[in-house]
């Protein structure tokens, strides 16, 4: 009898124990699946922690959402390549995430590189024909260096050809913006910005040469940073040493997603040396100088001036984007900024327009680059210009502009521009020293974005609204963040701009400024997937 009691009591043990289980085991089996819309670094390696998500499952949301919304559905045309070995990459990340955690600060986080940055494996096509079959045997600088931090390259985003102008190119037509399908995404970075906004990857890679990074930034509601050339290597990069202007930089949805990119991405590299005039300009990650309060306090120069490419202050897309721009000033000082408003730089347009190339600088450029890959079909400029797809550039002006072979170097007009940079170097120091300023935040673009049907036919509008400040300087940081639509539900943005290697302050600045609007909000067009 109490063998059969012992039995009993046993038995409704296990009972009680299986029903105390199963509230625990229909909580698991019916939790939300991870969502991947607008998530973060942080998120994700969170979500990799608590056994929620996977590398795979991360890079196979991606790629459930690049197929639905990239070419087909709204078609927003952002990716040229995928990486087609990215759900191997990640399930080698996997496991070393089982054998000992996480191998670096960007442990399976996929990331989208502009099409110009050399990725093994991948081609480098530059969004042209021309270069369809170009595949470097070797990764850029960066990307080997983001690779050894964890990151997973999911693929190359689209641009404009050979990186200049708005998004439009033969290797793929256009590539549309997530906020209004008619409308350009800007450029040449356009792809790597449409790319967040529609949430394809955590984080992107961008260039600036012009306003390649801040333009498609401030369109495409994203935070983007030109760093200051020194801080990031151009190995691998088109267009990169020994010209100054063109600078790789970091593309985030968030400040502290672009400043944990900026991270890895900065170091000395003795194939650039400009990169060892950034060695010792900031201790330990720049996430350490991210201060929600970070506003309160410093004192902000606001610049009103018009100084966009072919601005026009009387068209009516100037005057709304204006009026954003009045609300973002007023946002700034209620979160406790000491505005100086406005300041005035003295003979600013007169300088700016003094800007010209060094086509010197940009030869030698394009031959060491090419001589990366040994078997490249392309030596110099003139075997590019020699091949017959260069018949199909689009839009169709482009034809006889990248046929021509480079121009000499105006002597007396470069000689004019490195003394205007000079003097305006100094009135700019002296305007902030002045007025005891910390930055200065101008509009990242003085007109909405241009219609696409207006930059594939006459009259060809491209790059207007865009101020060049820090490219004319070329030794100049600013970082762009996302500031709102405008009431045509446009995006517009906000750049942060300072001397050389400010970054610390800037992103200071632009996290305070995000963590007190948070303006950034997913396009419509691009919804979360029904799981």
């Amino acid at each position: 009898m109490k063998q059969k009691i012992h039995v009993m009591v046993s038995l409704m043990a296990v009972a009680i124990s299986m029903l105390r289980a199963a509230p625990a085991h229909a909580q698991n089996t019916t939790a939300a699946p991870f969502q991947i819309v607008e998530t973060t670094v942080d998120d994700i390696h969170m979500a990799f922690r608590s056994g929620k998500l996977t590398a795979r499952e991360l890079v196979q949301g991606y790629l459930d959402r690049i197929n639905a919304y990239d070419k087909q559905g709204p078609d927003i045309n952002s990716i040229i390549t995928i990486n087609p070995n990215a759900l191997a990459e990640a399930d080698r990340l996997d496991a070393a995430f089982r054998a000992s955690g996480l191998v670096g600060p960007l442990h399976g986080i996929t990331i989208l590189v502009k099409d110009e940055v050399d990725t093994e494996g991948m081609p480098t096509t530059l969004g042209t024909v021309v270069f369809k079959d170009y595949r470097p045997p070797k990764d850029a600088f960066v990307i080997e260096k983001l690779r050894k931090a964890g990151a997973i390259i999911l693929g190359k985003s689209t641009l404009s050809e050979f990186a200049a102008g708005d998004t439009y190119g033969s290797m793929f037509g256009v590539t549309r913006n997530p906020y209004n399908l008619d409308r350009t995404v800007g450029g040449s970075s356009g792809g790597s910005g449409a790319a967040l906004a529609a949430n394809f990857s955590t984080v992107a890679i961008g260039e600036e040469t012009v306003a390649s990074i801040r333009r498609p930034g401030a369109w495409n509601a994203v935070v983007s940073l030109r760093p200051t050339p020194g801080l990031v290597s151009r190995t691998g990069m088109w267009d990169g040493y020994p010209t100054l202007h063109a600078q790789m930089g970091p593309m985030a949805r968030t400040v502290r997603d672009l400043a944990k990119l900026l991270d890895v991405m900065v170091g000395y590299d003795p194939e650039d040396p400009v990169t060892a005039l950034g060695v010792g300009k900031v201790e330990g990650s720049y996430t350490r100088y991210l201060d929600q309060g970070g506003l309160n306090g410093p004192r902000i120069g606001i610049l009103r001036e018009s100084i966009g490419n072919r601005s026009d202050p009387n068209s009516v897309d100037f005057k709304i984007v204006d009026a954003a721009f009045q609300k973002n000033v007023a946002e700034l000082k209620a979160a406790g900024a000491t505005l100086v408003d406005p300041i005035v730089i003295p003979n600013l347009k007169s300088l700016l327009a003094t800007r010209e190339r060094n086509p010197i600088e940009t030869e030698a450029a394009l031959e060491l680059y090419l001589a990366r890959n040994p078997g490249s079909p392309f030596k110099t400029r003139a075997d590019i210009i020699n091949s017959p797809d260069i018949e199909r550039s689009f839009p169709p002006p482009n034809v006889a502009r990248y046929k021509a072979p480079s121009p000499p170097l105006n002597a007396e007009r470069y000689l004019e521009y490195v003394r205007a940079r000079g003097e305006l170097k100094i009135i700019i120091a002296k305007v902030m020293a002045d007025n005891k300023l910390d930055a200065i935040v101008h509009k990242s673009v003085e007109h909405e974005p241009s219609l696409i049907k207006d930059g594939i036919n006459p009259p060809y509008v491209t790059t207007r609204g865009v101020p060049t400040l820090n490219t004319f300087l070329i030794y100049a940081a600013s970082v762009t963040v996302p500031s709102g639509f405008t009431s045509n539900n446009l995006p517009v943005g906000i750049t942060f701009f300072g001397p050389p290697y400010s970054e610390p302050m800037l992103l200071k600045l632009a996290y305070s400024y995000e963590q007190a609007t948070h303006h950034r909000v997913p396009p419509k067009t691009t919804p979360a997937l029904a799981k």
